[in-house]
């Protein structure tokens, strides 16, 4: 990373001082899952870091993976904050979706583990809880159900003996868990914290259980990135910016107004509790982009063993191109 010896104010500010504004900005539709992992996005745009870096982003939500995958294999937004297991699915042609492999779809930037947690409803204290219960999933072979499904081998049961059934998104689960129509599900930051103070049970973190996990990435279609080097690239670097002022505890209160204007349902208390979560120094947000290499190992570890695939995947390469990334972050 370039130094400019008159830059004091954090590491943000440094970001800012080594990018051009290009002028017109090039505008980006970003699809998202909505939640408090979009909020290195949120500050981005509000603080200016992706318009410095000559690009507009703009955030559209999606209600589930089959409805995110669809949408980027036609070409209805240039990038996808998703899980880097739906790439390789989707990659493999082993997704939902009725759009056959999709060899185009790649990762170019990591974001975080998923900051994913098992959340019960409040009678079921342990894993033996959960035999013949009913637990609730996006897509049974893409995004974190692999996850839930390893969990429950590691507490002692197997996918079949619960009732997996497919619900939709974050949101979606979230309510549904909420309303009493499943016994528990996996969330993520707000989603978990605020279960919690609604009396559920949070039986267990993922990453505790099966280890390093790289969850949601920032992906594209090759062909597309390839002709829009400068914005994939701007992109990461506006991201990067964007968290390295998140994780400098002088914004926190700037930072906390971003959040609950963006996310309104979220309370003040609540997002307090997930700025100490999503910025946690160790499992917070990955800094500076990177992706957890490790993290990758088990995904790819997660999908040969639950896909049902004839082959074990191990070339990281197939699904995840660092190459933008290493010029983002080039001197």
């Amino acid at each position: 990373m370039r130094r400019d010896p008159a830059a004091k104010a954090g590491p943000a500010d440094l970001w800012l001082a080594r990018t051009r504004v290009a002028k017109p900005l090039s505008k980006l539709t970003v699809n998202v899952f909505p939640g408090g992992f979009n909020w290195a996005s949120f500050v981005a745009q509000k603080k200016g870091f992706f318009a410095r870096n000559g690009i507009e982003v703009t955030l559209q939500s999606t209600p589930n993976s089959v409805a995110q995958m669809i949408g980027l294999s036609e070409g209805k937004f240039q990038i996808a904050m998703t899980a880097v297991d739906n790439i390789m699915a989707y990659v493999e042609g082993q997704g939902e979706a009725p759009i056959g492999p999709q060899p185009e779809f790649f990762a170019f930037m990591g974001s975080d583990s998923g900051f994913l947690s098992l959340i019960t409803r409040p009678e079921i204290m342990r894993f033996s809880d959960l035999k013949s219960k009913t637990l609730s999933v996006d897509a049974r072979t893409t995004g974190y159900a692999f996850v839930l499904f390893d969990m429950l081998r590691r507490g002692g049961l197997a996918p079949s003996d619960c009732n997996i059934v497919k619900v939709g998104g974050m949101v979606q689960r979230w309510e549904a868990l909420r309303e009493g129509k499943q016994d528990g599900t996996l969330l993520s930051t707000p989603f978990d914290v605020l279960a919690k103070e609604q009396g559920l049970n949070r039986l267990a973190r993922a990453t505790e259980m099966i280890g390093p996990y790289q969850g949601n990435v920032a992906a594209a279609k090759r062909s597309w990135a390839k002709t829009h080097r400068k914005e994939v690239v701007g992109f990461i670097r506006g991201y990067v910016a964007a968290i390295e002022w998140l994780y400098d505890k002088a914004n926190r209160e700037e930072a906390l107004r971003i959040l609950t204007t963006d996310l309104p349902q979220i309370s003040p208390q609540l997002a307090q509790q997930s700025y100490d979560v999503l910025l946690d120094p160790k499992d917070g947000f990955f800094r500076q982009g990177k992706v957890d290499l490790d993290g990758l190992k088990t995904v790819l570890q997660l999908r040969s063993h639950y896909s049902g695939a004839k082959h074990t995947l191990t070339d990281p390469t197939k699904y995840y191109d660092p190459t933008y990334y290493e010029t983002a972050m080039r001197e």
